[in-house]
C-alpha cells in the first residue's frame, strides 16, 4: 500500500485535523453506551412530571401580567417549556436515537441539583451571597475540575457581579448580607 496514501486517510497525531468523517467515527467510538427506550421514556417522564410540579408552584406564588409579573411568571415560563419538551420527547422522541445509559457520572447531576436547593434553602437566611459562592466554588471545582485557584478566583467574580447586576444595578429584592 502506498504510505502517502495511507497518512491521508488517518491523522498521525492529535495535532493534525480530522475530516468530519473521522471525527464522526471517533465521537461515535468514545460515546457511552446507549441507554435503551426505558431509560428514554424513564428521563422524559421525569422531566415532564419535574415541569409540571412546577408550574403548580408557580401558580401558587401568582403569574401577574407580562407588564406587572408577579414571582410565579417566569418560573411559571420555565416550567412550561420543560413540560413541554418532555412530553414532546415521550411522544416523538422514541423515533430518535437512545440517549445515554446512566453511569457513574450520571450521579453529579444529582450533586448538582442538591447543590442547588442548598442554595435556596440558605439563601434566604444568610442572603445570596455566601451560598452563591459556595455553589459556585463547589461546581466548578468539583463539576467542573478547575483548579482551586481558578475555582476561587471565577466564584468571586461570578457573586461580585451578579451583586453589581442584581443589587446595585437592578435593584432587587435579593435577600442579601452587604
Amino acid at each position: 500500500m502506498n504510505e502517502t496514501a495511507n497518512m491521508t486517510s488517518v491523522p498521525a497525531g492529535p495535532d493534525e485535523d480530522l475530516t468530519p468523517e473521522q471525527l464522526a467515527a471517533q465521537w461515535e467510538a468514545e460515546a457511552p453506551p446507549a441507554g435503551g427506550p426505558i431509560a428514554n421514556f424513564a428521563a422524559a417522564a421525569v422531566a415532564t412530571v419535574l415541569g409540571a410540579a412546577g408550574m403548580v408552584l408557580s401558580l401558587q406564588l401568582g403569574l401577574g401580567t407580562p407588564s406587572q409579573p408577579q414571582p410565579g411568571l417566569w418560573p411559571f415560563v420555565m416550567s412550561l417549556v420543560i413540560t413541554v419538551l418532555g412530553l414532546a420527547q415521550l411522544i416523538i422522541g422514541r423515533k430518535g436515537g437512545e440517549g445515554e445509559k446512566f453511569s457513574k457520572l450520571s450521579w453529579l447531576v444529582l450533586f448538582g441539583a442538591a447543590t442547588l436547593i442548598g442554595l435556596v434553602a440558605l439563601m434566604p437566611v444568610i442572603g445570596f451571597e455566601i451560598p452563591s459562592l459556595l455553589l459556585c466554588f463547589v461546581w466548578m471545582k468539583f463539576l467542573g475540575g478547575e483548579s482551586w485557584r481558578s475555582a476561587v478566583l471565577y466564584s468571586v467574580l461570578v457573586v461580585a457581579a451578579f451583586y453589581g447586576i442584581f443589587i446595585l444595578g437592578l435593584g432587587t429584592t435579593i435577600p442579601h448580607l452587604f
